[in-house]
């Protein structure tokens, strides 16, 4: 009786191989390099984090570090809490640079030590910082306690969130911020950074009325501006436009921007170089599999870039997207948010990418300057490994989702055309996401003696599928070429992730050296076979290759 079943069992598998085999979708993907669209611009490369004390701990260095590496061009680094009152010590959404105290007759006490050391690895990394400017010091709050909060037990949203008692104050701390960087790292440095004031003032970030944050803004700016007349600065990093009060808010503040009078100075308008917001994601559990909610993540940047292109004067303003994520909550880990498992493998991976190239096509349908895409995510420290936060590394072990900027900085710096008979169409990804055929998209490059193709196979539902079977064609290479090197990277649950690998050593929470360095090995962007030499068919490179669900891969030739 068992050999029947073993043989019944084997039967069923056969078969199920064969319908699976059956269903596998052949995908034409087409490039021509000799079609420049335009350029490509690295505005993938911003992150950020609320805890800026991880800045100088030994993983965040490494992290820092492997950033700086991504890509030719300095990626920029958003951080909270500069200019919280606290010793330094961190905490999930906490950190504190104790920047500003008062004496017992209420005069001004600065102290820059942890600010120099935060800005000091930036530098040392190569990094630029995008400076927000926050929280409130407790000696300038208007409601001072509680002022340390203890996520996630309470509410976060303490002292430091509160309006300053002395607008005044505020803005000559703020004076002596910039002051104080300028004179430590020069002109030339400075000059390069971004400014912004605060965080998402439209929540509960900001205790204020919305009034009481322009006036902050005001300030601020204008303070910024007296110490370095030609800063870069913007906001207001308000919550993602897909909720009618935070389209509410940003029209308030462009309106103030244009029209209005200013706080601090009396004139009409206030500086604004840069316009910021926060579109998220929705992912939800399904019982057994976790879907994400591209589409809410998607309206929220279509309905900013609408309003900010109805004012005739910012519709040309950079903007940056400051908070770009699949979610909400990057300190949440998946322990109580089964959904957020997604973020130790392959689908954030995949889900950046796609987010990536419909944020893009959106941009260019809307006309808008896109400057940069923050991705709200770095790393923990004395967490459990893989403990499901949204993250680019686990206690030193890059996840999968870093590897995709990997990819990204491979990519060219001028964007061909590029065909994908499985991309589906930007209007059709707007209104619910992709939940019925998968987006089987592209992205392609080049650069003088070289092509990069970046594809993906996109779904929001994290189920098991048939890969599909790609057929590209690069074509419009230099006539006198007869060959090119071809490397493939590769992303997927058996490459470039150190998840899987860490899962196959039994989840160690504990690894051993030997174990520790085969992660940091599976962490890194990985071959999916050996560079070779391929012949061409005429001005053609021709490649066969099946893309899993949830992957990504990056095709290089060079000559």
């Amino acid at each position: 009786m068992r050999k029947h079943r073993l043989f019944s069992v084997a039967i069923l598998l056969i078969a199920l191989r064969c319908a699976l085999a059956q269903d596998v979708r052949t995908i034409e993907i087409q490039v021509d390099s000799s079609k420049v669209i335009g350029g490509f611009p690295a505005v993938w490369n911003f992150f950020g984090y609320d805890e800026p004390n991880y800045t100088y701990a030994p993983n965040g260095t490494k992290l820092l570090r492997e950033i700086a590496a991504l890509g030719p061009t300095p990626a920029y680094i958003r951080v909270h809490n500069l200019l919280t009152t606290g010793d330094g010590s961190s905490s999930l959404k906490w950190g504190s640079t104790n920047a500003y105290t008062e004496d017992a007759a209420g005069h001004p006490v600065y102290d820059w030590k942890i600010v120099d050391r935060i800005f000091d690895t930036f530098h040392d990394a190569g990094l630029k910082p995008l400076v927000e400017i926050g929280f409130m010091p407790e000696a300038l709050s208007t409601h001072r306690q509680p002022y340390r909060h203890n996520f996630p037990n309470g509410s976060i949203y303490t002292g430091w969130a509160y309006p300053p008692k002395d607008y005044d104050k505020w803005a000559e701390l703020v004076f002596q911020l910039v002051k104080h960087l300028r004179e430590r790292y020069g002109d030339a440095e400075v000059k390069t950074w971004l400014w912004e004031v605060w965080n998402e003032p439209d929540i509960d970030y900001w205790k204020g009325t919305p009034e009481e944050y322009f006036k902050l803004y005001d300030y601020s700016a204008d303070a910024v501006r007296r110490a370095l007349p030609n800063a870069t600065i913007g906001g207001p990093d308000s919550t993602g436009p897909g909720r009618p009060k935070a389209v509410e808010f940003l029209t308030n503040f462009l309106k103030h921007c244009d029209a209005e009078t200013n706080y601090a100075t009396g004139k009409t308008g206030s500086p604004l170089d840069f316009i910021s917001f926060h579109p998220k994601g929705s992912p939800a559990w399904q019982g057994d599999h976790v879907q994400m909610g591209l589409a809410a993540q998607l309206k929220a940047i279509d309905q900013g870039f609408k309003t900010v292109a109805s004012f005739p004067k910012w519709r040309n303003t950079e903007i940056i997207l400051g908070e770009w994520d699949p979610e909400g909550c990057a300190a949440c880990s998946a322990e109580k948010n089964p959904q957020n498992g997604y973020r130790n493998g392959a689908l954030y991976a995949a889900y950046t990418a796609e987010a990536f190239s419909q944020t893009l096509a959106l941009a260019h349908r809307d006309g808008i300057n896109l400057k940069g895409l923050v991705t709200w995510a770095f790393e923990f420290e004395d967490q459990p490994y893989f403990a499901g936060f949204r993250e680019l590394a686990t206690n030193g072990l890059d996840k999968p989702v870093l590897n995709t900027f990997r990819m990204l900085g491979l990519l060219g710096g001028e964007q061909i055309a590029v065909k994908s008979s499985g991309a589906l169409e930007t209007d059709e990804i707007l209104p619910n996401g992709v939940r019925a055929a998968p987006d089987i998209g592209a992205i392609a490059t080049r650069t003088q003696h070289g092509v990069e193709v970046l594809s993906w196979n996109y779904h929001d539902d994290d189920l098991p599928a048939t890969p599909a079977s790609i057929d590209l064609a690069i074509s419009g290479v230099r006539a006198d070429q007869k060959r090119v090197l071809l490397q493939h990277f590769r992303i997927d649950s058996a490459h470039s992730n150190a998840f899987t690998a860490w899962k196959q050593m039994g989840s160690p929470q504990a690894p051993t050296p030997d174990q520790y360095k085969q992660l940091e090995d599976a962490g890194q962007l990985q071959l999916l076979a050996s560079p070779q030499w391929i012949q061409l068919d005429g001005d053609t490179a021709r490649l066969k290759f099946d893309l899993p669900r949830q992957g990504l891969s990056l095709i290089k030739i060079e000559w």
